[in-house]
């Protein structure tokens, strides 16, 4: 199975496809969307209560929001998806809908770590 590589090249994210790099949209963007360059790792009082097996040996850390980004790799249905979504930022937005998909992949890998 392929994997697609995340890399930031002149400020811009990119992810790998076979016809070539897929532009996501300016770093400095997608940074200030997840809430900035770093993560803080955390575990609410009822995540602790319910999953009382969880290892959360990792609570306090910081992660490089850039660092897990460059981390990333991409299924080809999500470069797909990616590819079909459009770069244009709408007017009451601040990120395009593909920036959007990928912020929200991000987030997802920064709350539960990439496997």
């Amino acid at each position: 199975m392929t994997r697609y590589d995340t890399f930031v090249e002149d400020d811009t994210v990119y992810v790998g496809s076979d016809d070539g790099p897929i532009p996501i949209g300016p770093l400095v963007d997608i940074v200030e969307t997840v809430g900035g360059p770093a993560w803080k790792i955390t575990y609410t009082a009822a995540e602790k209560r319910r999953y009382p097996d969880m290892e959360t040996d990792d609570e306090g850390l910081v992660v490089d929001v850039v660092d897990m980004l460059n981390a990333m790799t991409h299924s080809e249905q999500f470069v797909e998806t990616l590819a079909a979504h459009p770069t244009t930022v709408p007017e009451a937005d601040t990120i395009s809908p593909r920036a959007g998909l990928f912020v929200g992949k991000l987030l997802e890998n920064l709350e539960t770590g990439v496997s």
